[in-house]
């Protein structure tokens, strides 16, 4: 299989080499150039473990890697895991909730990134290379994928967060890892200037091949491509076609759920949830997608403006059109607003809707009166945008984080400390390293060229 440029300025690379390129020369992100069609694959699929489900869907997209070895790194992946069925999907009357946040950081990015540092590693070991790590987060992405190179030979992983507004917790997940290999970044800004940042340094393609850089945001298609196979994995429990509804930011986890649907997985409608940062919920409302300023909420990994993989739908919106693609970021890039004929109709397969802070509270709090069932606030926020829709299908919520990386807010909302896990708690007393830098892509510039090797 081959991979193309969504701004169409390269020529088609194999699964290798969009891993370790992660960001296209021409600054577009990278997407097979056909999906594949699994509609007769699935009865076949459906009592498969989630690790053997893995590999019969990234195989078809990394068809250059053997399989012997593709399944070791999906076993040595999942392995950290600290459930046998890794992503368990928890059934109530009226709720359902698929747990994806039993990884080593608690979090839905340890499925992909996890698989990621496998890839990484097996890839370079290959070409005798040297990869630097860079990458933005919100506030889980950064851990997960710390957890997924930490150690490995070969590789540094440098983080950019906007300090200060991830939780307490996700910050400490990131800045106890003391390995030498491991360089965490305070940026003095909002996660749109850090993800701002790491766009403008990868579009440096001088200063990115002399260092080496590689990236391990959703921006990667690996990390997208192993997405995938949890939507397989819930429908098939099922045996009607189910929705899914998704908290999300960088749109880079629902996009995922529309690539499964466009590969024949049986899915009725994506409920996109966002939290107060609705960029999204507006795009699918009205067609325009405008910029507003970053508001700080409960669930931080949503605080986003500008979602980088909103591209990738994009350019699939427009019939792969990389010029009208162009003209749309050109657009939105000058004048901070950009709009397309998108018609929503009752049948639209994305349902897109807002959900704030009391309403989020309000469900963590119902949730745990009615079930004894504790969300965090992110995936608190699917739950209620669940709630909003009567779809006519069983409806899955995606739980993208343990409710102990956020305890105040998930402690106040229920009223008593609830929220805890031995392997944050430990974290309070753990020695930190980071290092802070101004919202200047010099500045990173300049730490990167001193620190990569």
């Amino acid at each position: 299989m081959r991979y193309v440029s969504t701004r169409g300025g390269m020529d088609p690379v194999t699964f290798r080499d969009a891993v370790i390129l992660g960001q296209a020369p021409d600054g577009g992100l990278l997407l097979p150039e056909v999906l594949p069609d699994v509609s007769k694959e699935l009865e076949g699929w459906r009592q498969l473990s989630f690790e053997d489900l893995a590999f019969e869907v990234i195989r078809l997209f990394a068809d250059d890697i053997d399989d012997a070895v593709l399944k070791k790194i999906l076993k040595e992946a999942f392995a950290t895991f600290a459930v046998e069925d890794t992503i368990p999907l928890v059934q109530f009357d009226g709720l359902n909730v698929l747990e994806l946040f039993h990884g080593p950081t608690l979090a839905f990015k340890d499925v992909a990134l996890q698989v990621l540092g496998g890839l990484f590693e097996h890839i370079l070991e290959g070409s005798l290379g040297r990869l630097n790590v860079l990458g933005a987060t919100s506030g889980d992405t950064g851990s997960a994928a710390i957890a997924g190179v930490r150690g490995r030979p070969n590789i540094d992983i440098f983080v950019l967060f906007p300090d200060g507004r991830t939780s307490l917790m996700q910050e400490l997940q990131m800045t106890t890892v003391l390995d030498d290999n491991v360089h965490c970044l305070g940026i003095e800004g909002t996660f749109d200037d850090c993800q701002e940042l790491m766009k403008s340094i990868f579009g440096d393609l001088a200063f990115k091949e002399k260092y080496s850089l590689g990236a391990v945001n959703s921006v990667n298609w690996a990390r997208v491509v192993t997405q995938i196979v949890y939507y397989v994995y819930a429908a098939l429990k099922f045996n009607v076609p189910v929705s899914f509804s998704v908290p999300t930011g960088n749109f880079g986890n629902v996009f995922a759920g529309y690539l499964a649907k466009s590969m024949g997985v049986p899915i009725d409608r994506l409920v996109l949830a966002t939290n107060e940062n609705d960029i999204l919920a507006r795009f699918f409302e009205t067609g325009r997608y405008t910029r507003g300023v970053v508001q700080h909420t409960l669930s931080p990994s949503m605080d986003i403006q500008v979602a980088s993989n909103f591209e990738r739908f994009l350019y699939l919106y427009f019939g792969r059109d990389s010029e009208r693609l162009i003209e749309f970021l050109g657009t939105f890039s000058e004048q901070g607003s950009a709009e397309v004929d998108y018609v929503k109709s009752e049948d639209s397969f994305f349902i897109a809707t807002s959900v704030g802070e009391e309403e989020t509270r309000g469900t963590i709090k119902t949730t745990y009166a009615s079930y004894d069932y504790i969300l965090d606030p992110h995936s608190a926020v699917g739950v209620a945008a669940a709630s909003r829709f009567d779809l006519g299908s069983p409806v899955i919520s995606l739980a993208t984080a343990h409710p102990a990386k956020f305890p105040d807010a998930v402690n106040e909302a229920i009223g008593k400390d609830v929220a805890t896990h031995s392997r944050l708690t430990n974290l309070i007393s753990q020695p930190t390293r980071k290092t802070l830098l101004p919202a200047d892509e010099e500045a990173v510039k300049n730490y990167l060229a001193t620190n990569a090797r």
